[in-house]
């Protein structure tokens, strides 16, 4: 028996020992193949990198089978190479395999559909493939690399794979996109380096055809590609010398994925990959603009510029070659000099953040700057241009152009400086022509000074007739209101209607019993305009804003507020009741909202748990649907100027409703905007048009609510930033980096938070994302309200990718003294009226 149980137990220890093997083979062989190995459909088997970045193996997509290779650790199949992508297999039968020294890819019949090629000579075994931690697929002997995946790219650059040229073998390495999102087969669209064009460049070619250029690489990256910035983890390095001409990249942080792809549609992309996002981020994409950016927009002598109109623009010094074409917006044929080069008395006019000229005729100097680069042009009768080859340290290298310049646009920022050779009469033309300018300007500030000075002594004389004048205009309002068929004189009956405003006035003597004759008990907040109290009237709840003598909120905005707000019906929209007027008192009575304020909820320290995403979701919902009937559905065309989330208020069903419509403006509908010399607004929500020139119209209403989305998202209030960091700037670094979802308040992303069961991290980046499309700097790169509502509510809609936003914005003394009692934006207020006042000059 005792045998009998030796033999068993030396049976068990095989088997365990056996399976132990089989089990654990993989890891020791997970991404390499020896000749003795191969990898087939049926097997399912794959090759993992160390690391566990990358996979390869088998795929299928439209009935046909591929070998290539993936993303292992991220959702989805984000696949970054193809082997057999012109020649796939067409059943589930393939194998991969090392054969004669070469990898090849067999079909159900034996035959070679792809093979590295490689010649047998000085080859030796053993041959093995394996698949490297960075992605690079290679076949190696002893002695090295025979051949690698890096060499043969698709449609996708990896860190540390190079594209453009080796000059030791000839080989062009080169980007092809897929033929469409399902279909990796060649496509239309390819992205090559050029060498033959003068200075090196990358090109996108739709078959053969050239459609977009990036311009010359300056040192810090490619003049035509402004959007690639300097990144923290991000290292980029472009290589010219005799053995090689080539771009590449590094990734510092190994938990950031990076990627540069060209896509079927002919975007080449930048795609980043971080932890805290689960879709790849677009970090930029080129061309940018299709008003400027496909190749030859503008014909040569002329640039391209996305904020003229035209968008086409002579080069100074030059005209067009056929004004008639000209004229109706045929710039194909571009302009010519108006005066020709004579080799003597030439000058240059600078142009700056320009995409420099394609550079076929042009020559390289790096040994001397741009001095020298200036006299060596002048020099030369035949050069009609000059640029640093480096912008680096103030300008280093000599780009000299020698015939036409073409394909040129200018960047609001970024690009380079280009230096155009003027001949000597529109050299002194230009001269002339910046003196009058100087000219004109100092007379036009004389004469601003001596207009200031006049209307200063005309408002010191004035000045005491315009206090009586508003004292008259006050009273006349006391009696046109106290003139009005008053209801029962304690009742809020909508069915009364007081002339034109249909808004039942409320004796004073009841108000004051509502409130408890302004009880500190029943106080609700306190802002510029006065106090805000709880009262019952009627067995009724409301609540009472009653201005304060020294109120910023004078009769016109009060009258504004009555007049506006009474006629306005909508469930996003505060509904006043009535109105008080008598003596100097003057009083607006509300709906009472039992939750308050938005802003307690997102800053207050005991309310900021409440809020899930679900509910920040649907009060950003409300916001952007009562925006929009003030700005197209309501009878009036309503720019509001004071939207924030102190006025925005919380119903019992936590439904938002925007408030204080004190400083909103009607709008004819056929008027687009309109300028004051009195900008009145809150630090941190005021456009940069509003607040620096008086410029208000609907997109300044949706800054404001781009601002209050981003609040909304991240719990932050976006003056506790300075204006060096705030919130836009700091929601805007972190969406162009990938990590949008790190700005996002902790305690709805928080997997321990109560809050975090509703959490969509897709719909948070889509709320990031519109908020950003809404701040952004120019009023007409804005969304409307009815974009922003329909973005919202769909989930098949694309957006757009923001432009950077506006932060131009000077702080009140009032927010400069967080001390004084005229300005608390933590206190509650049915409507708060505005505490930062910016005068526009």
């Amino acid at each position: 028996m005792k045998g009998v149980r030796n033999i068993y137990h030396h049976s068990y220890t095989f088997l365990l020992v056996f399976f132990v093997m089989i089990l654990f083979r993989p890891a020791f062989s997970l991404s390499t193949l020896s000749s003795t190995e191969s990898l087939t459909i049926s097997s399912n088997r794959t090759l993992v990198s160390p690391g566990n970045i990358f996979e390869l193996g088998f795929f299928r997509t439209n009935s046909r089978w591929y070998l290539g290779m993936w993303y292992k650790k991220l959702s989805g199949r984000t696949y970054v190479w193809v082997a057999n992508r012109d020649n796939p297999l067409s059943n589930s039968i393939g194998t991969l395999k090392i054969s004669n020294m070469n990898l090849v890819l067999l079909d159900h019949s034996n035959k070679s559909v792809w093979s590295t090629n490689l010649t047998r000579e000085n080859v030796r075994s053993p041959v093995v493939a394996e698949l490297l931690a960075n992605g690079n697929f290679v076949v190696r002997d002893p002695s090295g690399f025979l051949w690698q995946s890096f060499d043969y790219p698709t449609d996708t650059l990896l860190p540390e794979m190079k594209l453009g040229y080796d000059l030791k073998t000839g080989l062009n390495r080169f980007l092809v996109s897929w033929r469409s999102s399902d279909d990796p087969s060649s496509g239309d669209f390819s992205y090559k380096l050029d060498i033959q064009r003068g200075l090196p460049e990358f090109y996108t070619f739709k078959d053969n055809t050239l459609v977009h250029r990036t311009g010359p690489w300056n040192g810090i990256r490619f003049s035509g590609i402004p959007e690639e910035q300097q990144l923290s983890y991000m290292v980029y390095n472009f290589t010219e010398n005799s053995e090689e001409v080539a771009y590449t990249f590094l990734v510092t942080n190994n938990s950031i994925y990076s990627r540069l792809t060209i896509n079927f549609s002919g975007f080449f992309e930048r795609l980043t990959w971080t932890p805290s996002l689960v879709i790849w981020n677009p970090i930029w994409s080129s061309p940018a603009s299709f008003q400027c950016d496909p190749y030859m927009i503008c014909g040569p002598g002329s640039y391209c510029d996305v904020n003229t109109l035209p968008l086409c623009n002579c080069i100074q010094g030059f005209k067009p070659l056929n004004v008639q074409e000209w004229d109706m917006r045929d710039h194909t044929r571009g302009c010519i000099r108006r005066t020709r080069l004579s080799c003597r008395g030439d000058g240059f006019t600078r142009m700056k953040n320009m995409k420099l000229p394609e550079t076929t005729m042009a020559t390289v100097d790096r040994s001397i700057g741009v001095k020298e680069c200036e006299k060596k042009c002048l020099s030369d009768c035949n050069c009609t241009a000059f640029a640093n080859a480096d912008i680096r340290d103030g300008g280093t290298g000599c780009v000299i152009w020698t015939g036409r310049l073409d394909d040129m646009r200018n960047y609001a920022v970024s690009g380079q400086d280009l230096y155009v050779r003027l001949a000597a009469a529109d050299v002194v033309e230009k001269r002339t022509a910046n003196g009058k300018i100087v000219s004109l300007i100092v007379g036009v500030c004389v004469l601003l000074l001596l207009i200031f000075f006049c209307l200063w002594k005309r408002k010191q004389r004035r000045a005491k007739a315009m206090a009586t004048s508003i004292v008259h205009r006050q009273r006349k309002q006391i009696l046109l209101m106290n003139g009005m068929t008053l209801s029962n004189n304690r009742q809020l009956s909508r069915e009364n209607k007081t002339g034109e405003f249909e808004l039942p006035l409320i004796e004073l003597e009841a108000v004051v019993k509502s409130t408890e004759n302004f009880s500190n008990c029943n106080k609700l907040g306190q802002g510029g305009f006065g106090i805000v109290y709880k009262g019952t009237l009627d067995g009724q709840e409301i609540a009472v804003k009653r201005l304060s003598k020294t109120s910023v909120q004078g009769a016109d905005e009060f009258m504004n507020e009555v007049t506006l707000i009474a006629r306005l019906q909508h469930i996003n929209l505060v509904q006043i009741l009535g109105c008080c007027i008598d003596a100097d008192e003057k009083m607006l009575i509300y709906e009472y909202l039992e939750n308050l304020s938005l802003d307690s909820y997102l800053f207050g320290k005991t309310r900021s748990s409440k809020l899930n995403w679900k509910e920040r979701f649907d009060i950003t919902n409300g916001i952007a649907r009562g925006l929009l009937y003030l700005h197209q559905d309501s009878r009036f065309r309503i720019i509001h100027r004071d939207l924030k989330v102190s006025n925005i208020l919380l119903d019992k069903n936590m439904i938002p409703k925007i408030s204080d419509f004190g400083m909103a403006r009607i709008f004819a509908r056929d008027e687009t905007e309109a300028n004051t010399m009195r900008v009145v607004g809150t630090y941190g929500y005021m456009s940069p048009e509003y607040a620096m020139e008086g410029i208000f119209s609907e997109k300044s209403d949706v800054f404001s609510f781009g601002v209050i989305v981003l609040e909304i998202v991240t719990g932050k209030r976006n003056r506790e930033f300075n204006n060096e960091n705030n919130l836009l700037s700091y929601a805007w670094s972190n969406w162009k980096e990938g990590r949008a979802l790190e700005i996002v308040d902790p305690d709805i992303v928080d997997s321990l938070s109560p809050l975090s069961s509703t959490f969509q991290p897709q719909e948070v980046l889509k709320c990031i994302q519109i908020g950003l499309l809404c701040v952004q700097e120019l009023a007409e790169h804005r969304p409307t309200m009815s974009s922003v509502v329909w973005m919202l509510g769909s989930e098949a809609t694309e957006i757009p990718q923001p432009k950077p936003p506006g932060y131009w914005v000077r702080r009140s003394s009032y927010e400069l003294d967080p001390s004084s009692s005229k300005c608390d934006d933590d206190s509650w207020t049915v409507n708060q009226y505005t505490c930062s006042v910016i005068d526009a000059r």
